[in-house]
């Protein structure tokens, strides 16, 4: 009998090994959950361009349809992907509020890039771990044609979805692959955490995904912190990545983010450390759930891209709604 793997436990699951464990004090966690009921639900100004309108959205999805793999970005970690032949949603929180109690929960401010009714047919969605930000329900329940859709999701969390009526749900374990014709799925590992209630704190897994189809290969983080090997064991075993949507928000204050958010400087570094030739920014601009200014992480992130050698080109900070091509970058 094989051992089991070490990110199984008893109970659930663990991160990988030599992860960082945040043990803050009471005061700060304190603090900073008062701060956060005080701030999450407050309107913000919108930097201009920051999103499309739903028109603008569509119409720029639709331009480029038949040229090839593409990405729209909705908002946060949410992102509409065709590649291998699919149509992907990857973590669609595309509801108004991130949480269990609704008018208390954070409330998005901006709208995302389009909604559940205004999407194109999907095919698969992926799903990285169960936080609010990332499973939204009120979505789930608002997509149509739910029959012909797969549901990717990590381990443990597949009976969530069963009340839905998806046609297919897959569970997958770090490094497991889904093929769906064209397109191939790997979860990855990730540092993080899951929790839908009181009661079941990591009973299922989180995950990243790796996603694969017409000659790219396309890297998902999904939510995590930075490791200091982990992203290079992953770039070796499954990359090099064309694409890498990274994380670069939701990370102060960093004694109780740094051990499961990535800040802007970690999102880059663990594109680097995957081998991934460009690097797109998530996790950010959408929804207020820590404490750093909203519209921070991208010039960090930016200046971080520089400084690490990638080109600006190869730097995507992209406008909510907003479509480009997925061309492949050829190596040097």
């Amino acid at each position: 009998m094989s051992a089991k793997p070490w990110h199984h436990t008893a109970t659930g699951f663990r991160n990988p090994p030599g992860s960082r464990h945040m043990t803050p004090d009471a005061g700060t966690y304190w603090r900073f959950i008062g701060r956060m009921l005080r701030n999450a639900r407050k309107p913000q100004v919108l930097p201009p361009g920051h999103a499309l309108s739903a028109e603008e959205a569509l119409d720029g999805w639709r331009a480029l349809e038949g040229r090839g793999p593409a990405l729209m970005w909705l908002g946060h970690a949410a992102f509409l992907l065709r590649l291998g032949g699919k149509t992907i949603l990857l973590d669609p929180y595309l509801g108004e509020e991130a949480g269990p109690v609704r008018g208390m929960s954070p409330k998005r401010f901006v709208a995302p890039g389009l909604t559940p009714e205004t999407l194109p047919p999907i095919d698969v969605v992926a799903i990285s771990h169960n936080h609010y930000d990332h499973l939204c329900a009120d979505t789930l329940k608002r997509l149509p044609n739910r029959a012909g859709i797969s549901m990717v999701v990590p381990l443990k969390l597949g009976a969530f979805f069963k009340p839905y009526g998806f046609g297919q749900v897959v569970e997958l374990d770090w490094h497991d692959r889904h093929d769906a014709g064209g397109l191939a799925i790997t979860a990855l590992p990730a540092v993080h955490w899951s929790k839908r209630t009181a009661f079941d704190a990591n009973r299922s897994l989180w995950a990243g995904f790796a996603l694969a189809g017409e000659g790219q290969k396309l890297c998902f983080t999904g939510d995590t912190a930075y490791h200091e090997t982990l992203f290079r064991e992953i770039g070796e075993r499954h990359g090099p990545f064309d694409h890498a949507l990274v994380p670069i928000g939701a990370y102060e204050p960093r004694a109780i983010m740094a051990g499961h958010h990535a800040n802007p400087e970690e999102g880059v570094a663990l594109g680097r450390d995957l081998g991934a030739r460009r690097l797109v920014a998530m996790h950010w601009g959408t929804v207020m759930l820590t404490d750093e200014p909203p519209f921070e992480p991208p010039g960090r992130f930016r200046q971080a891209a520089r400084d690490a050698g990638y080109a600006e080109e190869d730097t995507w900070v992209m406008r909510i709604g907003e479509t480009r091509l997925l061309t492949p970058k050829l190596a040097n």
